[in-house]
């Protein structure tokens, strides 16, 4: 994709509930394919086997190169809802569906055909699938998962500020090029290049440990991309050092890392924000930490005692020779 200047300064970063709820879709569709599926694993397999229209479009959505465009909704900010990107999914009609379903059959790998597609309301159907997944699955851990992707966001927008786009998509996905001064690689296969306008490119995180996708909506395309700090590298800290520290602050010191919020801590490490607050406190009076505004959010990070104190905890640090 080719990005001019206006591009670039329109590009941005979004959050999607419906890609968070993919990604999770994704991920879960693959433990089924394993030795062992965790809890939730067991119960989609279970809702799966009772139900084909959701078997159909789950196996595919999660095993194509091509998703179906009412699947693949670019988002509009940060604040997008996911009753909002279902009401666009709703609104494309049963030969639009048709159509993009078909295409996507054409580069699936474990789909076994669209007849399940076979139906009035194709989209409806498939809105109710990702609202149930959405729920069961997704929901009750948000706010975690949004405190990971918002870290991302927030380092990606730190590096943009400084060094640029180039850099700021450092580290985002393998498959996610630089190429020349003006365009950006996505994948791999020959499509032709396509230019993107003054309405830019939105970047979009997604807490799975891998796989990206394009999300097309003339004029806005977005890129979903597994975001820096996946759900399950939140690190746990056992190590002697550890010990010493106490084992929640020496696992807050890790984390922080990355610069965070309380609130962000305290949904990653799935504690009370009163925990988090006074394990920061004591972190912050023994200058492990320092902490910096930005706009009306309160943001933590190491100091240099602090580096060099994760790095003890986590066991990167030299050793010591006489």
């Amino acid at each position: 994709m080719r990005l001019g200047p206006d591009a670039l300064h329109a590009s941005r970063f979004a959050l999607s509930p419906l890609a968070e709820t993919l990604s999770q879709l994704t991920r879960l569709r693959h433990e089924l394919a394993g030795p062992a599926a965790s809890l939730q694993g067991q119960a989609l397999g279970r809702w799966l086997d009772a139900d084909p229209f959701a078997d159909g479009l789950v196996r595919l959505v999660t095993a194509t190169k091509y998703l179906p465009d009412f699947v693949a909704i670019p988002p509009t900010g940060m604040r997008t809802r996911l009753e909002d990107e279902l009401v666009a999914m709703r609104a494309v009609t049963d030969p639009q569906a048709w159509e993009t379903l078909t295409e996507a059959q054409k580069f699936a790998w474990a789909s076994e055909g669209i007849g399940w597609a076979d139906t009035t309301n194709v989209t409806t159907k498939a809105a109710d699938v990702f609202a149930r997944c959405w729920a069961q699955f997704v929901e009750p851990d948000w706010p975690r998962r949004r405190a990971i992707m918002e870290r991302d966001i927030r380092h990606r927008a730190g590096v943009l500020a400084i060094s640029g786009w180039k850099h700021a998509l450092d580290g985002m996905s393998a498959g996610v090029l630089w190429v020349g001064h003006d365009s950006i690689q996505f994948s791999t296969q020959t499509f032709a290049d396509r230019q993107i306008g003054d309405t830019g490119l939105v970047f979009v995180p997604h807490t799975g440990p891998r796989g990206q996708w394009t999300c097309e909506s003339p004029p806005r395309v977005a890129l979903v991309y597994p975001a820096r700090g996946t759900l399950a590298s939140v690190p746990e800290a056992t190590g002697g050092v550890a010990r010493l520290l106490g084992h929640r602050r020496a696992q807050i010191a890790v984390t922080l890392r990355t610069p965070a919020t309380p609130s962000q801590l305290a949904a990653l490490l799935d504690v009370s924000l009163g925990t988090v607050s006074a394990h920061l406190a004591t972190l912050r009076d023994a200058g492990v930490i320092a902490s910096w505004r930005s706009g009306r959010a309160v943001y933590y990070e190491l100091t240099d005692v602090g580096d060099e104190l994760a790095k003890l905890v986590t066991g990167t640090c030299p050793p010591v020779t006489a």
